[in-house]
Order: C-alpha cells, then structure tokens, then sequence
C-alpha cells in the first residue's frame, strides 16, 4: 500500500463476476473519496454494440479486432452519472441492452480485444494515479492484468442465485423465478465464458476479498472502505 500522504491520486482495483455488485459499489466508493470512475466492462460493451450494428460475427476474433482502431471509445468519470460515446454518438443506454448483454461475453473472451482494452484501461488509470484525480477501476481482470499495482485490490464474489437475484431486479424489477430464468444467460453463462480467459474467483496474493452474497449495498460499501490504508477514507470526504 502507498502512503497516505504521497502526492499520487488513489487508485483502487474491484473485480468480480456478473452481479457481485462491483459496478455499483466502484460508483459510490468513487462518489465517496471523490475520485474518478472507469466501467471497464463498459468499454467491452461498446464494442459489442458496434460489432453487432457492423453485422461483423462475433466468433470471428480477426474481424472483431480490426474495429478497434477507429472505434473511438471514451467516457467521462462522473460517477454519479457516468456516461459513455462512441465517437460523437452517446451509448449509455444502448450498451445495457439485453440483445448486447446476452453478446457480450464473445467480446470479452476474445483475447485480441483484451489486449486493446487492456492497454487503454491502464493508460486511464496511470493518468488518473500521476495527475493526482485518483480512480476507482472495475472489470474482471483489474487487479491482476490491467492495475496490479493499484493502492487497493479487492474481489467481490457471491453466491450465482445472489447474483441472479441482483439482476434480475435491475432489469426487471423483481427476482420472480420467470425473472431469474431470464437473467441466467447473463451471470451462469457469461462465468463460464469469462472463465475462460480471466481469474476472478480466487483472489491472488495482496487481494482482499469481499464475499457480498449476504450483505446490502452500505454493508458492501462499508466493508471495502475498512480495507483502505487508514487515513485514505476520510480524505476526500
């Protein structure tokens, strides 16, 4: 951990699968320090979109990767009200579709797209670390690919109905057993998928774990903020 007092904006890593809550928490730990904001799974979701309007095949990895040079990818830090653009266009709202949700995990496991996205991400948060904005980072693979070297590296997990649940709620507005059905693509499929070419299970050395299954979004919030260097969560309050 670095000190409290040297002059480089924190930055902290959460990973976790689909529904561990890691997009939320990451939003209000932000909002808390008062620091920056990056949905890394956002950027894959961007892609997604424009691959399925291109009408590209997503199994083709080659052809997927050759619109990453003009996909002109950004998004502010906001995360209070985060919004993401390709090019001119806004797609914060388009990239939560379930036609992109369901899709998506062909996006992230193909490993040329990673290697892009990996290498933005990181440039985002070295930015954010050096010119003293600080930024909390969330995605699958943060902790250990794009930012091993992040003030604080946590691991959210929880139980797949747990997470099911969540999601469920958060596209439909209830957790109905027709509910869940509909979201288990998105979270039992998508850690199949996603395990294929990401650790996000078992956290590594110098990663702490926070298991959320049990606990509401304040317990969630509450716990990862214990883990911070003392002095680090009051100072941006």
């Amino acid at each position: 951990m670095s000190d409290v007092h040297s002059p480089h904006g924190l930055t902290i890593a959460i990973d976790g699968p689909a529904g561990s809550g890691k997009s939320t928490i990451a939003k209000l730990l932000a909002r808390r320090l008062g620091i920056g904001y990056l949905d890394t799974g956002a950027m894959y979701r961007s892609l997604t979109l424009i691959a399925l309007e291109s009408g590209v095949d997503l199994d083709d990895h080659d052809a997927v990767a050759a619109l990453l040079p003009s996909l002109d990818l950004h998004a502010d830090s906001n995360p209070d009200d985060p919004h993401f653009f390709v090019g001119n266009r806004e797609v914060t709202s388009l990239i939560r579709s379930s036609i992109v949700s369901e899709a998506v995990a062909k996006i992230s496991t193909n490993l040329l797209v990673r290697a892009w996205m990996v290498e933005h991400q990181r440039q985002r948060m070295a930015e954010a670390s050096a010119n003293g904005s600080g930024m909390v980072a969330e995605g699958r693979d943060i902790t250990t690919v794009v930012y091993p070297e992040a003030d604080l590296r946590v691991l959210l997990v929880a139980s797949p109905l747990a997470r099911m649940k969540r999601r469920a709620k958060e596209l439909f507005g209830d957790d109905s057993p027709e509910s869940l059905e509909k979201v288990r693509s998105q979270i039992v499929d998508r850690d199949a998928a996603d395990s294929t070419v990401s650790e996000f299970t078992n956290p590594g050395p110098g990663i702490e774990l926070v298991d959320t299954s049990d606990l509401d979004i304040e317990g969630v919030l509450e716990a990862v903020i214990s883990l911070l260097p003392a002095g680090m969560s009051g100072n941006h309050n």
